[in-house]
């Protein structure tokens, strides 16, 4: 675990209000994961910086207990054209501790490391937490994946 500053980016994907309360985000991110690949969102989102995806948390109501939204797009230039289904939002230079996972991600990888950042003592700022998937993540069985969490 290490502490970065990410600077400012924008954001174009599509999203959903979900929670951890009662495994409802245990279904509506797969669910969104799912659509994202159906619907090839990848191809739609205008402006990309690179092909990465990201998975985001935001609009936190207080913490990681309660309602919040998550996004599943790619990081634009600018969020000058936003197509009509997905959403766009600007995100503004944080401070984050970057957690960098390697493994199967058909197991749970991805859940199981957010677990454990759950229990840990971070002092969290609930603004904005986010997945990177660039090509080390191609290989789902053998994936690497940084995972970013804002902080005080």
């Amino acid at each position: 675990m290490t502490t970065v500053t990410v600077n400012q980016f924008h954001l174009i994907g599509i999203a959903v209000r979900t929670t951890n309360e009662q495994n409802k985000a245990a279904n509506d991110i797969p669910m969104l994961w799912d659509r994202f690949f159906k619907e090839d969102v990848l191809n739609q989102i205008p402006n990309k910086v690179c092909t990465a995806v990201y998975s985001l948390y935001t609009n936190y109501e207080d913490d990681h207990t309660m309602p919040y939204t998550t996004i599943i797009g790619c990081e634009v230039a600018d969020l000058s054209v936003i197509p009509e289904g997905m959403v766009g939002q600007t995100f503004e230079a944080d401070k984050y501790q970057k957690i960098t996972v390697k493994g199967d991600l058909t197991q749970g990888l991805i859940i199981n490391e957010w677990e454990k950042i759950w229990s840990e003592d971070l002092d969290r700022k609930y603004t904005a937490d986010f997945e990177v998937y660039d090509e080390k993540a191609s290989n789902p069985h053998d994936a690497e994946v940084s995972i970013y969490v804002a902080i005080k």
